[in-house]
């Protein structure tokens, strides 16, 4: 798939997702088969910009390209001042973003508020693209069907975006409205791929290769975006790119495999937020690669007890021992069946 003049290798995308898709987790899905990943949204705030939290969400050390950094704002000039400020520290494309549906995001009239002003979003755009320009820096932009049930605007806003310069839009399946509640619906995704000749991206509810397969086919989009689904289970991404490309499942992953993936993924955890946040911050991820498997919730239990680095890779790496003296591959299912109500 071609995204401005990078050749990505493949259509299965990771979705940015705030305080999950950091440096070391974007690697971690890409090394298991995404062929494209975004960061977590920055702020255009200049006065955050040096913000412990913005430098580690800005952080792309020894990550492969193209280096992707998802912006997030309500004013078209800083947006575009923040454009050039990422830009100038590797980012190779800039998202947009249009499609957070958090309340604290939206009450700033960022995110996925932004469509119920369709004006000011189309002079975001044209700041960015025109910020971009210079630099060969492609745009991108992530939104949601619309604010809500009865003000679906996605189609009449992809139109514009495409004629300020846009070049790849990704669209969610839900309004703001929605948050993650319910279902996604694809007509909207469908009806945009229809009106514009760039690239598009579905998203929500993806959550299984024979879903990703139904989507794309139903939509026309080029690729499809995971979020939530991947959460604990980063070998989604080549799940789904071996059954689009065969039509074949591949096998469980081995116990093995997943505690080698974990233990490196929690060591890089704590090399970018250091032990004492890299610690806590780390537990939801090891909640995620342990649900629905024997002894999950005492594990779970024991290990958020825990306040240092050697302790809680030592938990992890019993835990994940022990299994393997019971099972050499994980289920099949690999995730709770409430998952495919996820996004």
């Amino acid at each position: 798939m071609q995204l401005g003049a990078y050749d990505l290798p493949n259509n299965v995308f990771v979705a940015p997702m705030a305080g999950v898709t950091d440096r070391p987790f974007r690697q971690l899905c890409r090394e298991f088969g995404a062929g494209y990943a975004v960061s977590e949204m920055v702020t255009s705030r200049k006065d955050l910009w040096q913000s412990l939290k913005t430098s580690r969400r800005a952080n792309h050390d020894g990550e492969p390209g193209p280096i992707a950094v998802q912006i997030a704002g309500t004013d078209a000039a800083m947006m575009a001042e923040a454009a050039v400020y990422n830009v100038e520290r590797g980012a190779q494309i800039i998202d947009i973003n249009m499609g957070c549906p958090a309340k604290k995001v939206c009450n700033k009239w960022a995110g996925s508020a932004l469509m119920q002003d369709e004006p000011l979003a189309l002079s975001i755009v044209e700041a960015v693209v025109q910020a971009c320009a210079p630099h060969g820096v492609p745009v991108t932009l992530k939104m949601r069907t619309g604010w809500s049930q009865a003000n679906k605007n996605a189609l009449s806003l992809a139109r514009s975006f495409e004629s300020a310069g846009v070049q790849m839009l990704t669209v969610h399946g839900r309004t703001r409205e929605q948050g993650y509640t319910g279902f996604a619906e694809y007509d909207t995704v469908a009806a945009v791929k229809a009106a514009v000749k760039i690239p598009v991206v579905a998203n929500g509810d993806i959550t299984s290769p024979e879903k990703a397969r139904d989507v794309l086919a139903f939509t026309g989009a080029d690729a499809v975006m995971i979020g939530r689904a991947a959460q604990g289970r980063p070998w989604i991404f080549r799940e789904v790119t071996h059954f689009l490309a065969t039509g074949q499942h591949l096998a469980p992953p081995l116990v093995a495999e997943v505690r080698r993936a974990l233990l490196a993924h929690l060591q890089d955890h704590y090399s970018l937020y250091g032990e004492l946040t890299g610690v806590r911050s780390a537990r939801k991820h090891i909640g995620w690669y342990v649900r629905g498997l024997p002894g999950a919730e005492a594990f779970r239990d024991t290990m958020n007890t825990l306040d240092d680095a050697t302790a809680q890779l030592r938990a992890v790496a019993d835990y994940w021992h022990g299994l393997a003296d019971t099972m050499d591959r994980l289920p099949a299912t690999g995730q709770p069946a409430d998952l495919e109500m996820m996004a």
